[in-house]
Protein backbone atom coordinates (compact mmCIF):
# COMPACT_ATOMS: atom_id res chain seq x y z
CA UNK A 1 0.00 0.00 0.00
CA UNK A 2 1.67 3.51 -0.92
CA UNK A 3 1.81 6.23 1.58
CA UNK A 4 0.50 9.87 0.18
CA UNK A 5 2.33 13.18 1.77
CA UNK A 6 0.62 16.54 2.09
CA UNK A 7 3.79 18.05 1.71
CA UNK A 8 2.85 21.11 -0.44
CA UNK A 9 1.55 24.38 2.06
CA UNK A 10 3.22 27.38 2.28
CA UNK A 11 3.32 26.92 6.52
CA UNK A 12 2.46 30.64 7.27
CA UNK A 13 2.28 30.37 10.42
CA UNK A 14 5.44 29.04 10.68
CA UNK A 15 6.62 31.64 8.74
CA UNK A 16 10.25 31.84 10.43
CA UNK A 17 11.52 28.65 9.04
CA UNK A 18 9.16 28.52 6.10
CA UNK A 19 9.98 31.31 4.43
CA UNK A 20 13.26 29.48 3.89
CA UNK A 21 11.88 26.27 2.73
CA UNK A 22 8.72 24.20 2.49
CA UNK A 23 7.20 23.23 6.25
CA UNK A 24 8.27 19.40 5.29
CA UNK A 25 11.99 20.24 5.39
CA UNK A 26 11.58 22.08 8.60
CA UNK A 27 14.33 20.45 10.76
CA UNK A 28 13.87 18.38 13.99
CA UNK A 29 17.23 16.91 15.40
CA UNK A 30 19.15 17.70 11.92
CA UNK A 31 16.38 15.75 10.03
CA UNK A 32 13.45 17.10 8.05
CA UNK A 33 9.82 16.77 9.81
CA UNK A 34 8.99 14.49 6.57
CA UNK A 35 11.72 12.02 7.40
CA UNK A 36 10.65 11.50 10.83
CA UNK A 37 7.18 11.18 9.20
CA UNK A 38 8.76 8.81 6.52
CA UNK A 39 10.40 5.98 9.19
CA UNK A 40 7.35 6.00 11.20
CA UNK A 41 5.18 4.33 8.20
CA UNK A 42 8.46 2.44 7.15
CA UNK A 43 9.06 0.56 10.35
CA UNK A 44 5.32 -0.49 10.07
CA UNK A 45 6.76 -1.65 6.28
CA UNK A 46 4.85 1.20 4.32
CA UNK A 47 7.71 1.56 1.79
CA UNK A 48 6.46 3.58 -1.38
CA UNK A 49 5.89 7.31 -1.25
CA UNK A 50 4.16 9.61 -3.50
CA UNK A 51 4.65 13.26 -2.17
CA UNK A 52 2.53 15.63 -3.28
CA UNK A 53 5.50 18.57 -3.55
CA UNK A 54 4.03 22.11 -3.97
CA UNK A 55 6.06 25.65 -2.44
CA UNK A 56 9.46 25.47 -2.82
CA UNK A 57 8.78 21.62 -3.75
CA UNK A 58 12.42 22.00 -5.69
CA UNK A 59 13.78 21.22 -2.15
CA UNK A 60 12.48 18.72 -1.19
CA UNK A 61 13.27 17.11 -4.74
CA UNK A 62 16.70 17.91 -4.36
CA UNK A 63 16.70 16.33 -0.60
CA UNK A 64 16.03 12.60 -1.71
CA UNK A 65 18.24 13.19 -4.69
CA UNK A 66 21.05 14.05 -2.39
CA UNK A 67 19.45 11.51 0.05
CA UNK A 68 22.53 9.09 -0.16
CA UNK A 69 25.27 11.93 0.12
CA UNK A 70 23.15 13.89 2.98
CA UNK A 71 23.04 10.78 5.25
CA UNK A 72 25.88 8.59 5.24
CA UNK A 73 29.78 9.22 5.33
CA UNK A 74 31.23 10.58 2.27
CA UNK A 75 35.01 9.17 0.45
CA UNK A 76 35.78 11.66 -2.49
CA UNK A 77 38.86 11.56 -4.76
CA UNK A 78 38.10 13.73 -6.89
CA UNK A 79 39.04 13.60 -10.79
CA UNK A 80 38.32 9.71 -10.26
CA UNK A 81 34.91 7.70 -10.72
CA UNK A 82 33.90 5.12 -8.59
CA UNK A 83 32.63 2.17 -10.62
CA UNK A 84 29.04 1.05 -9.66
CA UNK A 85 29.97 -2.59 -8.38
CA UNK A 86 32.44 -0.32 -5.94
CA UNK A 87 30.01 1.45 -4.63
CA UNK A 88 27.85 -1.43 -4.10
CA UNK A 89 29.80 -3.45 -2.09
CA UNK A 90 30.70 -0.26 -0.18
CA UNK A 91 27.44 0.32 0.83
CA UNK A 92 26.56 -3.18 1.78
CA UNK A 93 29.69 -3.66 4.03
CA UNK A 94 28.81 -0.17 5.58
CA UNK A 95 27.68 0.12 9.52
CA UNK A 96 23.65 -0.90 10.04
CA UNK A 97 23.82 3.26 10.80
CA UNK A 98 24.51 4.46 7.11
CA UNK A 99 22.58 1.77 5.72
CA UNK A 100 20.33 3.95 3.21
CA UNK A 101 16.14 2.86 3.44
CA UNK A 102 14.79 1.24 0.78
CA UNK A 103 11.97 3.54 0.02
CA UNK A 104 10.37 4.30 -3.43
CA UNK A 105 9.83 7.76 -3.37
CA UNK A 106 7.53 9.83 -6.00
CA UNK A 107 8.24 13.21 -5.80
CA UNK A 108 4.90 15.45 -7.89
CA UNK A 109 4.57 18.63 -8.72
CA UNK A 110 0.94 19.26 -7.57
CA UNK A 111 1.35 23.05 -8.24
CA UNK A 112 1.77 25.66 -5.59
CA UNK A 113 -1.03 27.06 -4.89
CA UNK A 114 -3.28 24.06 -5.26
CA UNK A 115 -5.83 22.97 -3.04
CA UNK A 116 -5.23 19.65 -0.89
CA UNK A 117 -8.07 17.95 -3.20
CA UNK A 118 -6.63 18.96 -6.11
CA UNK A 119 -3.57 17.54 -4.94
CA UNK A 120 -4.87 14.25 -5.11
CA UNK A 121 -6.42 14.50 -7.72
CA UNK A 122 -3.24 15.39 -9.37
CA UNK A 123 -1.51 12.07 -8.19
CA UNK A 124 -4.11 9.51 -8.71
CA UNK A 125 -2.87 7.77 -11.37
CA UNK A 126 0.29 6.96 -9.52
CA UNK A 127 -1.84 4.96 -7.32
CA UNK A 128 -3.19 1.98 -9.33
CA UNK A 129 -6.71 2.74 -8.26
CA UNK A 130 -6.04 0.90 -4.80
CA UNK A 131 -6.65 1.61 -1.04
CA UNK A 132 -3.76 4.11 0.00
CA UNK A 133 -2.64 5.79 2.81
CA UNK A 134 -2.67 9.34 3.34
CA UNK A 135 -1.29 12.28 5.89
CA UNK A 136 0.02 15.58 5.93
CA UNK A 137 3.46 16.37 6.20
CA UNK A 138 4.03 18.90 9.16
CA UNK A 139 2.74 16.18 12.23
CA UNK A 140 3.90 13.30 13.74
CA UNK A 141 2.88 10.91 16.05
CA UNK A 142 2.60 7.21 17.82
CA UNK A 143 -0.28 6.11 15.55
CA UNK A 144 0.07 2.24 15.25
CA UNK A 145 -1.06 1.81 11.94
CA UNK A 146 -1.58 -1.57 12.05
CA UNK A 147 -4.60 -1.21 14.09
CA UNK A 148 -4.81 2.05 11.97
CA UNK A 149 -5.64 -0.78 8.67
CA UNK A 150 -7.70 -3.10 10.92
CA UNK A 151 -10.08 -0.55 11.52
CA UNK A 152 -10.56 0.75 7.97
CA UNK A 153 -10.79 -2.75 6.60
CA UNK A 154 -13.57 -3.65 9.00
CA UNK A 155 -15.22 -0.33 8.45
CA UNK A 156 -15.67 -1.20 5.34
CA UNK A 157 -15.94 3.02 4.26
CA UNK A 158 -14.45 4.63 2.11
CA UNK A 159 -12.23 6.92 4.04
CA UNK A 160 -11.03 6.55 7.69
CA UNK A 161 -9.48 9.44 9.91
CA UNK A 162 -7.17 9.16 12.92
CA UNK A 163 -8.84 11.83 15.61
CA UNK A 164 -7.56 12.49 18.91
CA UNK A 165 -8.77 14.94 21.69
CA UNK A 166 -5.35 17.23 21.69
CA UNK A 167 -3.63 18.50 24.53
CA UNK A 168 -5.27 21.30 26.34
CA UNK A 169 -3.45 24.45 26.19
CA UNK A 170 -6.13 26.86 28.41
CA UNK A 171 -8.28 26.60 31.08
CA UNK A 172 -11.37 26.94 31.01
CA UNK A 173 -14.34 28.80 33.15
CA UNK A 174 -18.04 29.12 33.44
CA UNK A 175 -19.28 32.53 34.71
CA UNK A 176 -22.48 34.24 35.35
CA UNK A 177 -23.45 37.66 32.64
CA UNK A 178 -22.64 39.67 35.58
CA UNK A 179 -18.74 37.99 35.67
CA UNK A 180 -18.86 35.73 38.26
CA UNK A 181 -16.74 33.08 38.10
CA UNK A 182 -19.11 29.53 38.57
CA UNK A 183 -16.68 26.93 37.57
CA UNK A 184 -12.93 26.54 36.83
CA UNK A 185 -11.63 23.51 35.35
CA UNK A 186 -7.50 23.30 34.31
CA UNK A 187 -7.39 22.32 30.97
CA UNK A 188 -7.67 18.69 30.44
CA UNK A 189 -7.04 16.73 27.26
CA UNK A 190 -10.27 15.13 28.18
CA UNK A 191 -12.05 18.52 27.53
CA UNK A 192 -10.99 18.99 24.31
CA UNK A 193 -12.97 18.17 20.69
CA UNK A 194 -11.80 15.26 18.83
CA UNK A 195 -9.93 16.56 15.47
CA UNK A 196 -8.64 14.85 12.56
CA UNK A 197 -4.63 14.53 12.91
CA UNK A 198 -4.09 12.95 8.73
CA UNK A 199 -2.61 9.37 9.37
CA UNK A 200 -6.22 8.09 6.93
CA UNK A 201 -6.73 5.04 4.84
CA UNK A 202 -8.64 5.85 1.43
CA UNK A 203 -10.19 3.75 -1.05
CA UNK A 204 -10.31 4.96 -4.66
CA UNK A 205 -14.00 5.65 -4.75
CA UNK A 206 -12.70 8.97 -2.73
CA UNK A 207 -11.93 10.20 -5.95
CA UNK A 208 -15.70 10.74 -7.00
CA UNK A 209 -16.33 13.18 -3.89
CA UNK A 210 -13.24 15.56 -4.75
CA UNK A 211 -15.26 17.36 -7.27
CA UNK A 212 -12.92 19.28 -9.85
CA UNK A 213 -10.28 20.29 -6.66
CA UNK A 214 -10.45 23.32 -6.57
CA UNK A 215 -11.41 22.84 -2.48
CA UNK A 216 -9.34 21.97 0.38
CA UNK A 217 -10.14 18.19 1.17
CA UNK A 218 -11.21 18.83 4.75
CA UNK A 219 -14.10 21.02 3.64
CA UNK A 220 -16.93 20.14 1.14
CA UNK A 221 -15.12 16.66 0.16
CA UNK A 222 -14.98 15.52 3.69
CA UNK A 223 -18.45 16.77 4.44
CA UNK A 224 -19.98 15.14 1.57
CA UNK A 225 -17.91 11.76 2.47
CA UNK A 226 -19.68 11.49 6.06
CA UNK A 227 -22.89 12.71 5.02
CA UNK A 228 -22.86 9.62 2.57
CA UNK A 229 -21.81 7.56 5.67
CA UNK A 230 -18.53 6.62 4.02
CA UNK A 231 -16.02 7.87 6.86
CA UNK A 232 -14.64 6.36 9.82
CA UNK A 233 -12.73 7.29 12.45
CA UNK A 234 -9.82 5.69 14.41
CA UNK A 235 -9.65 7.06 17.69
CA UNK A 236 -5.55 7.71 19.39
CA UNK A 237 -4.98 8.12 22.55
CA UNK A 238 -1.25 8.34 22.27
CA UNK A 239 1.51 10.94 21.24
CA UNK A 240 0.62 13.77 18.43
CA UNK A 241 1.97 17.03 17.80
CA UNK A 242 1.53 18.98 14.85
CA UNK A 243 4.58 21.53 14.18
CA UNK A 244 2.20 24.98 13.18
CA UNK A 245 4.66 27.51 15.50
CA UNK A 246 8.15 27.69 15.93
CA UNK A 247 7.15 26.97 19.98
CA UNK A 248 6.10 23.71 18.47
CA UNK A 249 9.17 23.16 16.53
CA UNK A 250 11.02 23.72 19.67
CA UNK A 251 9.23 21.65 21.71
CA UNK A 252 9.85 18.40 19.35
CA UNK A 253 13.63 19.40 19.14
CA UNK A 254 13.06 18.93 23.32
CA UNK A 255 11.55 15.47 23.00
CA UNK A 256 14.19 14.54 20.46
CA UNK A 257 17.28 15.58 22.25
CA UNK A 258 16.11 14.15 25.17
CA UNK A 259 15.95 10.56 23.40
CA UNK A 260 11.70 10.94 24.43
CA UNK A 261 10.13 11.44 20.77
CA UNK A 262 7.26 9.07 20.77
CA UNK A 263 7.74 8.69 17.36
CA UNK A 264 11.17 7.79 17.17
CA UNK A 265 11.96 4.76 14.93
Amino acid sequence: MKVVILAGGMGTRISEESRYKPKPMVEIGDRPILWHIMKWYASFGFQEFVICCGYKGHMIKDYFLNYDTYQGDGVYELGRAEDRADRIKAEESGTEENRRERWKVTLANTGRLTKTAGRLLRIRDYLDEKPFMLTYGDGVADVDLNELLECHRKGGRLATVTTTQPEGRFGSMQMEPDGRVMSFREKARRDQSWVNIGFMVMEPGIFSYLGDGSQMLEDEPFERLAAAGQMDAYRHEGFWAPMDTLRDKEELERLWALDQAPWKR
